[in-house]
This record gives structure tokens, sequence and C-alpha cells, in this order.
């Protein structure tokens, strides 16, 4: 089935794949997908997926691959407790299928699903640091570099970078010192456009961190038809741009349809200028500093290094009371929460009163709505 790429889409000079967003689906599918029956067909299923994005995103310049390598302790410490509890995990569902087939192995559909089993089992956690699997991705990942670039089209006249997992450092992480490391170039054009690939929402705090103009996330938006709705005629199956052109519902159409879209860091900076561009304050507005101190405050929602306040969850709300919070304090301080990556603890400490007085409450109603209620009629 040929693709539909838009022509609309943004011009990219360079695009950044964090490859452990592809990797990870292409060895082990979710939803239902169809689980590889060989190492060769994962190594497949991963050239497959770089090849749709490059097609979709068609990089002029860089071409920039990055697996993970040994986290930071920080983030270690989860990464260990979450593979324990795959592996765990993983060994109780064997065992559970072992005994239901010994229960039933007189059962013919068991014998015929044991003729088509191909013996392959992939273990999710060696997509590690270390192992003999990731040698062998980062070998068949050169040769298929290699081989992209003297056939593609797409691939000529690129840079490309891989940086595999025996480079220290988290993907994102890498291709952030990457393009820090472009900016100290001489011959930087301060217009060049980004594009990382990757589904982790801290890449909106990374390309905010970067303080590029032209920076974009490409994500694969998983979408059911209901969710494709048309506001224009209210019917489902479509979206507004495809009404009117013959569309219909496609009642045979999989349940789950993947889908790109382009996620503009430059949209989401206007909207911070607008929302604090009327404040008053008793210092110089800097708009990059205020981008600082929210990327900041993000952090006590939580992320791969830092577990969220207890009072401050997402789906709670958090991020626009804390941003309200720090609208509300900012007046009354001398100054932003951060420079050059460092904390101003004093002017912390106001707003850490302000979120003291949230957190209380939040405990207060918390309480009031777990406790048991008796003699309730």
């Amino acid at each position: 089935m040929q693709e539909k790429i838009r022509e609309n889409n943004p011009v990219v000079d360079n695009l950044y794949l964090d490859m452990n967003g592809i990797i990870h689906p292409c060895a082990h599918p979710q939803n239902g997908g169809p689980q590889p029956r060989s190492e060769q067909e994962i190594f497949e299923n991963i050239f497959a997926y770089t090849d749709k994005i490059v097609k979709i995103v068609k990089p002029q310049k860089v071409l920039y691959l990055a697996i993970d390598g040994v986290a930071p302790r920080a983030k270690l410490n989860q990464q260990r407790s979450r593979r324990f509890r795959t592996a765990r995990d993983a060994e109780e569902q064997r065992l559970r299928e072992s005994e239901i087939k010994a229960n039933w192995k007189d059962q013919i559909a068991f014998d015929e699903l044991d003729n088509h089993d191909t013996g392959f089992k992939f273990d999710s956690n060696v997509i590690t640091p270390g192992t003999e699997f990731m040698l062998r991705l980062a070998t068949a990942l050169k040769s298929y570099i290699l081989e992209r670039s003297n056939t593609d089209a797409l691939w000529h006249g690129l840079a490309v970078v891989f940086s595999d997992a025996f480079v220290p450092g988290e993907g994102e992480h890498k291709i952030l010192d990457f393009i820090r490391s472009q900016r100290a170039q001489s011959d930087f054009n301060p217009n060049t456009s980004h594009c990382i690939y990757g589904a982790d929402a801290d890449l909106i705090m990374l390309g905010l961190a970067t303080h590029e103009p032209h920076f974009f996330i490409l994500r694969e938006c998983i979408m059911t038809p209901q969710d494709r709705k048309c506001f224009k005629c209210g019917q489902t199956g479509h979206i507004v741009s495809e009404c009117g052109s013959g569309h219909t519902q496609d009642k045979t159409r999989l349940s789950r349809v993947a889908e790109f879209q382009f996620v503009k860091i430059s949209v989401v900076r206007e909207y911070l200028y607008l929302e604090f561009k009327d404040l008053q304050l008793p210092f110089k507005f800097d708009f990059e500093r205020l981008v600082d101190d929210f990327v900041f405050l993000c952090f006590f929602v939580g992320n791969d290094f830092l577990p969220h306040l207890p009072s401050l969850q997402i789906r709670e709300g958090a991020l626009d009371a804390i941003m309200a919070m720090y609208k509300n304090s900012l007046p009354s301080l001398d100054g932003y929460l951060t420079h050059q990556g460092k904390i101003n603890f004093s002017n912390c400490d106001v707003l850490f009163r302000d979120i003291a007085k949230y957190e209380e409450e939040f405990f207060r109603l918390e309480q009031v709505r777990t406790e048991p209620r008796f003699g309730a009629d």
C-alpha cells in the first residue's frame, strides 16, 4: 500500500532519531501486533521503520541515529526495578502457559499451535547497553547505513552520525549534546531546522531547552476511527482536511492505525510568550530565561530521573497549578528561578511556600475523599 505523505511537511535540515523508540516496538510489538520470528526479522523491522521516518521528514543535511548508552545513576535505579519486574512477569506468564498446555495437551488446538511455534523467544531486557544483542544490532545498523548511503537517493549528501549503545548517555541527551556542539561552531546557521523522532514527552522539554527557533518533534499518533471525528460534518472516520474529498469511512480498516504528527516547539514557545508577556516585573523581561524556568518547574511533576512530588500529578492538573503559582509569585521576586543551568534557591523558596499551601489542601481533600464513611444510609 502506498504511504500517503503530505506535501506541506516542514523543511528539515537535521533529523535525529532516538533509536530506542524504534527498537522496542519493532522487537516486541504491543496491542496484538505480529511478533518477530527471528532476530533477523527484528533488524529488518527496524530498518523498514527507519526508512519510513526518513521518507516522511526528508532531511537535507544531517541524519543522527542515537541508541541509549549507559544511563545516569538517577535513571539506572528506575530501569533496574522496571526490568526486574518485566523479567519476573515474563517468567510467571511462561509458567502459566506451560501449565495450561500441560492440562490441555490432548487438545488439537494446542498441538497445532506447537507445530507453528518457531521456538524464538525474545526477552526485551536484552535491549540494554553491554548485551550481545546490542552489539549485533550495532553491527547490522552500520551495514544498513552504508548500504542506504550508497543506494538510496534520500540519503545522498547526508552527513550520517551513528552513536551506538557503547557511547555513554541516553539517546536524547546525546542528540542534545550534538546540537550544542554544532551551535558552538563558527559557521553554524542559526536558522537551521531540527527534528527529533521519539514518543517521549521529555523531548518537548529538551526541545525548549535548546532555545532553537526551528525545532520539531515527530511522533507516532495512535488513533481509532472513532477518534477521527470531523468537526465540519460531525461524522467519524475522517478529519476536517479529508471532508468533502470523497472520503468515506472504511468499514474494513484496522481498529488502530498509525499516523505521524509534527509537534512544533515554536508554537509552544509562542503560547508561553502570550501567557507571560503582560506580567509587570520589577526586573527586565527575558523570555529565554522564562523558558528555562518553565522546563525547571516541569521537573516537579516527574521525569525519568526524578519522581513527581506526591501532590503534583499531571492527571490532577499539576502543570496548570504550578504555572499559576509561578505566574503569581514571579512579580514579587528579584529575578528568575534559574540562570545558566543554576538554581536561585532564595527565589525558589518563595514558590515552594506556595506549593506547600497547595499541598496541604491537596492532602486534606485526598484524606476526606479516601477515608471510610460509617453510618451512611
